[in-house]
């Protein structure tokens, strides 16, 4: 995982025990949902200077880019990508 600092959160107790339920390794699995939402908003934040600089997405960009991410079949559907 690589260099470490060690925090305090406070989560709601159903989340702490549903958590147990699901792995021994709770700081691992919160790092992990850290770091995924962390991505999101990185990717966010690159679209939107994206779109910033060369306008909006076409729907031709926008269906390019879902038949690469979830398969040509998925293209058009829309449904994949909600």
């Amino acid at each position: 995982m690589g260099d470490t600092s060690r925090v305090t959160i406070t989560l709601p107790t159903a989340q702490v025990e549903a958590l147990k339920q699901i792995t021994e390794n709770v700081s691992g699995y919160v790092a992990e949902a850290v770091a995924r939402r962390l991505r999101g908003e990185l990717i966010d934040q690159e679209l939107d200077r994206y779109e910033r600089e060369h306008g909006a997405f076409t729907e031709e960009e926008l269906a390019q880019a879902r038949a690469e991410i979830y398969g040509s079949s998925s293209a058009g559907d829309g449904a994949a990508a909600a």
